[in-house]
């Protein structure tokens, strides 16, 4: 058995000659979110993994044996559901709005710009077709997205010394406003979508109704 105990986010600073040589894993999602498992490579070895506890393996990481050999990690297609926004009547809000929802539910999510991707759920399927959304099961691969603090990677984090900074007084004239005018608005017009919105949803919607 060859032991790991490093990760390469990415395998960032490895040569592209090195990680076309390099051996495969495939990992689901819930062994890549533990710090301890076993798995076999493509050459055939069984790796035991020991990495720092919270540690997160992503699609692209690349995990360094014992010995120096590198294993490079790819994120195992698995049962998912994929939730659109209806194609016939629904908004990119609409995936905002799920997405708010889903969080408060502690449900781990990958975020992509046209959609958004799960775990099976059934209850959870339920209630976004209720909230007119199209779900749909798939066999994907999943990388969720990570918490704003954590220090694992998502591919999200903001490289440092990136040139420009966002602190208090930052001098950027166009971001000091003068709100002197008066905000006496008549908002007497409709906003959103209400309850009982009256619109028809067809067949392409694959809603409960």
């Amino acid at each position: 058995m060859l032991t790991v105990s490093k990760v390469i986010p990415g395998g960032k600073g490895l040569a592209a000659v090195l990680l076309k040589r390099a051996a495969q894993v495939e990992l689901s999602w819930d062994v890549r979110q533990k710090s301890r498992f076993e798995a076999t490579d493509s050459h055939g070895r069984t790796l035991g993994v020991f990495l720092q506890r919270g540690a997160v393996v992503r699609g692209g990481d690349v995990l360094v044996a014992d010995d120096g050999s590198l294993v490079r990690v790819l994120a195992a297609p698995q049962p998912v559901m994929l939730i659109h926004a209806c194609a016939e009547h629904g908004s990119p809000f609409d995936l905002t709005r799920a997405a708010y929802h889903l969080g408060n539910r502690h449900v781990t999510i990958e975020l992509q710009p046209d959609h958004l991707k799960i775990e099976p759920d059934t209850v959870l399927a339920d209630m976004l077709r209720r909230m007119h959304l199209t779900v749909v099961d798939a066999h994907d691969a999943f990388e969720p997205e990570g918490g704003a603090y954590q220090s694992g990677h998502a591919g999200h984090a903001h490289e440092e010394g990136h040139g420009h900074a966002h602190g208090h007084g930052h001098g950027n004239d166009h971001h000091r406003h003068d709100h002197g005018h008066d905000h006496h608005h008549d908002h007497g017009h409709a906003h959103g979508k209400a309850e009982g919105h009256g619109h028809v949803h067809g067949p392409g919607c694959q809603h409960d109704h």
